[in-house]
């Protein structure tokens, strides 16, 4: 059975995914890139069975991927395929893309029966709280950024189920200051 792997920027030390104002943009914008965090990703990319999103992180990457052709991520995703969980989303333009609008549940068993790779979940924040109160997510892979934002989107809130357990797998500091956290759901 294939692995649910959700894949976050933790932008900041207090959990959150963004935050409300510029400053954390200003700071990470001032980041230089890291090749072996750039590594990892391509690695994690490249052996996925599916890609799956949200309707709104589709929206934005299904624009922002295709006209990127520099970006190392471009071709790895533009050849991949694409799986967007909405009930609102009508038509998908981005190649190899399919619209799972029925039960997420269902959808997810769908996906995970078969054997190599893996599903990447890129989020937005209402697909991996809806997986994680359903708990089909086995992986967490985040970057995090040593940075206090104080306000903004928490990934784990009060929706996540009481005693969500996860196990370090690894952890990994990049030269440009941010962290690699690799956990595993307990069970």
């Amino acid at each position: 059975m294939r692995k649910l792997i959700a894949w976050a920027f933790m932008y900041s030390l207090d959990g959150l995914l963004a935050d409300d104002g510029t400053e954390y943009w200003q700071y990470c914008f001032g980041l230089p890139a890291d090749p072996a965090a750039t590594k990892q990703k391509i690695d994690l990319y490249q052996s996925a069975y599916a890609h799956i999103m949200g309707r709104t992180t589709y929206e934005a990457m299904s624009v922002a991927i295709p006209s990127a052709p520099d970006h190392p991520f471009t071709p790895i995703l533009n050849a991949a395929r694409e799986v967007v969980f909405s009930r609102t989303l009508r038509t998908a333009e981005w190649a190899n893309t399919t619209i799972a609008a029925g039960d997420t549940t269902e959808e997810i068993d769908k996906l995970r029966r078969g054997g190599d790779g893996h599903i990447v979940v890129w989020g937005g924040v209402g697909l991996w709280r809806s997986l994680m109160r359903l708990d089909v997510i086995d992986e967490f892979r985040l970057d995090l950024h040593l940075y206090v934002a104080g306000e903004g989107t928490r990934l784990f809130n009060d929706d996540v189920p009481k005693s969500y357990r996860l196990d370090l797998v690894s952890s990994t500091e990049f030269s440009n200051g941010t962290i690699g956290l690799h956990y595993r759901r307990h069970r």
